[in-house]
């Protein structure tokens, strides 16, 4: 039976184990968005990974959630991030990018005063944002319009584009966490009427025409996707999460992606359901799982065919090495929150690999 360490052939890649790096956000590119050199030496630290998939990153401008978060809209963000794919291929490493819009998680005090765009003017609430000005509440977004909706397409499939251009292995399509397209995939954030709201079909519509133009640049066994259909983070939910998931990855088998990346749980507990197994028995390509796996429990679901991959996070943003770790049995260093989203090399870098 497969376990961790055993290759998968996932889409046009061999990955040599199943140990997959899971995006995370953290926050170390410039104020124009442009990915540092800094970011380069973090992900080559990492590149045991079977993949990396590297963090949420923008495909258009004047859409930053975070701050001080990477682009893949400017020639200067692609050349930053060339000095990242470079160097993990240099350390024997796979990388895609996560493509993304934030949606209603921007704010104008990050985007020159700009309001967000939602499906719907619904606001996130009950969290706030950070802003150079500390942190704010969520302001309501602004409605697209449906003669908006081809540009946001198309801002996905150039930044597909420059992503290759940029040197990466692929991408990974971000449907997932209350941004952008998982607000038109979700009844709780998308209340419009039209071609792009109300039953499934609508609502799936934006994330399927991304994928058929992300599927054009770099064919779709190099494209992946990321949903989180019961996570309740930035205001999330569902009326029908599990028939979400069965509809959705039903419709996905149209294409040779790949990989489905799912997140199997909701971080805030609000909702509950099975949708990891509803994946496993509709979707027929690669399933990888995310949110809270040890290595015991991963690989038990990897050898009873639950999921074929398992990524990922906080302990690999602590663990440089983490494969060899597992391997080894060795205790795995312990992150540090404090340090998830601060600048400079402390708590990002600096993490020790095994003696």
């Amino acid at each position: 039976m497969p376990d961790l360490f055993s290759p998968l052939t996932s889409g046009a890649l061999t990955l040599p184990n199943r140990i997959l790096m899971a995006p995370l956000t953290r926050c170390r590119a410039d104020a124009d968005h442009v990915p540092m050199d800094l970011m380069a030496e973090y992900y080559a630290q990492r590149a045991s990974a079977g993949l990396i998939i590297a963090e949420a990153t923008m495909v258009m401008e004047g859409n930053s959630a975070f701050w001080m978060e990477p682009g893949i809209y400017s020639e200067a963000q692609i050349a930053g991030w060339k000095k990242t794919t470079s160097a993990v291929h240099a350390a024997g490493g796979r990388i895609f990018l996560q493509l993304w819009h934030g949606g209603r998680a921007c704010h104008p005090l990050l985007n020159g005063g700009k309001q967000p765009v939602a499906p719907s003017p619904i606001a996130i609430v009950g969290d706030e944002v950070h802003t150079p000005e500390g942190k704010k509440n969520y302001v309501i977004p602004r409605e697209l319009s449906d003669e908006e909706i081809p540009g946001i397409v198309e801002g996905f499939a150039k930044a597909a584009a420059n992503a290759k251009a940029a040197g990466f292995d692929g991408v990974e399509v971000h449907g997932a966490n209350g941004y952008l397209i998982d607000e038109f995939l979700r009844d709780g954030a998308n209340k419009r009427t039209g071609p792009y709201g109300g039953p499934i079909e609508n609502r799936a519509r934006l994330l399927l025409e991304i994928l058929e133009k992300v599927s054009a640049v770099w064919g779709s066994n190099r494209v992946g996707l990321r949903i989180s259909p019961l996570n309740s983070y930035n205001s999330m939910m569902d009326s029908d999460p599990v028939g979400l998931t069965r509809w959705l990855t039903a419709r996905l088998n149209n294409y040779n992606l790949a990989y489905l990346h799912v997140m199997r749980a909701d971080f805030f507990q609000q909702q509950t359901g099975d949708v990891l197994s509803v994946a496993r028995k509709n979707y027929k390509g690669i399933l990888i799982a995310n949110m809270g796996y040890t290595p015991e429990e991963a690989t038990r679901a990897i050898s009873q065919n639950d999921v074929d991959a398992v990524a990922f996070g906080t302990p690999f943003l602590a663990n440089p090495d983490l494969p060899a770790r597992i391997a080894a049995g060795t205790p795995l260093n312990e992150p540090n929150p404090a340090t998830f989203y601060s600048s400079g090399p402390v708590g990002y870098t600096d993490y020790p690999a095994m003696a």
